[in-house]
């Protein structure tokens, strides 16, 4: 059983230490993951949001055999020469077996459908008369037109996917298009996330208790990407029962996520039972608002990070840090926090020394095309209000100390590459 000893089980950590920058805590985040090896196989419809263990091969050129691009007729070019009409000779549709173009005849024939042995063109329909038993060719065609040659689109063994990519919907229809129904994926990340404080409640609460907001939107966040989660619950505000309660779990999650406990009061006990359990700290306290005393450590083979107790300080650090740790461990390299360019569209005087995240709606576009954003809410990390009708998050660095309208920003669209919000 783990047990707590006095202090705060970070003595390497001054109190007056300075704080990392947020480059240096995002590599300190990093550092305390790996990609992850373990690999299985599963189906497309189980495939959505893995990450491709190895790079996928197409096992046959595409397409697989001639076909036809249009609606139309089949021809020979040759048997059109000095004539404008041919006798129908059937139908080939998709799906249909190969068949043979007798000499001197058309055949009607279906977009996809397998092209006719002897036949050398198709002639789209809008350039024919269909009289039912003969076809009136109003422009004569050329060698090849409206023919996709098997193997035109791709080669067979034409690098389909590289391994390490985010599988998304239309890679699961271009694999399903060449045929492949199975595919090696690495494993999810397991993810396990609690809470800590004595006034956080679920369900019925009583006067001067809480709601807990931060596990079921760190579960939620989680989840969208990509992992798998476990819920830890609410731990009280005491270092030995938290001691207790991650002694021994290592060995069954990747990445172990709290909110709350990591400050500096007298009631922050994460640091001090995270120790107490045999893990390490790794890093503390960010030059960052909302979420300066994010902490970074590892619990035997899993990374251990805590995040505040405010809401949304949870939120910006799971963006800023849980994030990337996540992509990591799937192998697939973090974008960065805030890579779309921006203009403010408001004014704002602030305080430097720790770099600022907040909600951002887009209200318009400048002449150069650029989103002008508006700022919300009042750099309050308690409340998720503004988040409501947000559009993004926006960041500015640590040293501005005012910003005006028109003044460039950088922000990250809930909407960006698919990344959760």
């Amino acid at each position: 059983m783990a047990r707590v000893t006095g202090g705060c089980g970070c003595d390497s950590l001054s109190h007056s230490a300075d704080m990392m920058s947020v480059p240096d805590a995002l590599d300190r985040a990093l550092a305390q993951v790996a990609p992850i090896t373990d690999t299985r196989s599963v189906s497309l419809a189980d495939a959505l949001g893995r990450t491709t263990a190895k790079a996928v091969a197409a096992p046959e050129a595409m397409p697989f055999f001639d076909n036809s691009a249009m609606d139309g007729f089949a021809v020979r070019v040759a048997d059109l020469e000095g004539r404008c009409c041919l006798p129908i000779a059937g139908t080939v549709a998709a799906g249909d077996a190969p068949i043979t173009l007798p000499e001197g005849t058309a055949l009607r024939i279906f977009t996809g459908a397998p092209l006719p042995a002897g036949a050398d063109a198709v002639v789209m329909i809008e350039a024919c008369v269909d009289k039912t038993h003969k076809v009136h060719i109003e422009r004569a065609p050329a060698l090849g037109d409206n023919i996709r040659r098997a193997g035109s689109d791709q080669a067979a063994g034409q690098q389909l996917l590289l391994a390490g990519t985010r599988i998304a919907a239309h890679h699961i229809g271009l694999l399903a298009a060449n045929g492949i129904e199975r595919i090696n994926v690495t494993r999810r990340p397991r993810v396990a996330v609690f809470s800590t404080g004595d006034e956080l409640r679920s369900g019925v609460r009583t006067l001067g208790q809480i709601p807990d907001a931060n596990r079921p939107m760190l579960l939620a966040l989680a989840q969208q990407a990509g992992t798998e989660t476990t819920d830890l619950g609410i731990l009280p505000d005491d270092a030995a029962a938290t001691a207790a309660a991650l002694d021994g779990i290592c060995e069954h999650y990747d990445l172990i996520l709290s909110s709350g406990a990591v400050s500096m009061g007298g009631k922050d006990h994460i640091r001090d039972a995270l120790t107490a359990a045999g893990g390490t700290v790794h890093g503390w306290r960010v030059e960052l608002k909302p979420g300066k005393p994010v902490m970074f450590g590892t619990l035997g083979s899993a990374a251990f990070t805590g995040l505040p107790g405010n809401p949304f300080a949870v939120h910006v650090g799971f963006h800023m840090f849980v994030l990337p740790q996540i992509m990591r461990l799937m192998g697939i390299e973090a974008k960065p926090f805030a890579p779309v360019p921006a203009v403010a569209g408001f004014d704002w005087t602030r305080k430097p020394g720790r770099a600022e995240v907040f909600p951002v709606r887009l209200v318009a576009y400048d002449e150069q095309g650029l989103p002008v954003l508006q700022r919300l809410g009042q750099s309050v990390s308690a409340t998720l209000l503004p988040l409501g009708t947000a559009d993004g998050l926006a960041i500015v660095p640590a040293g501005t100390t005012e910003i005006t309208t028109g003044a460039r920003l950088f922000w990250r669209p809930f909407c960006h590459n698919g990344d959760v919000s």
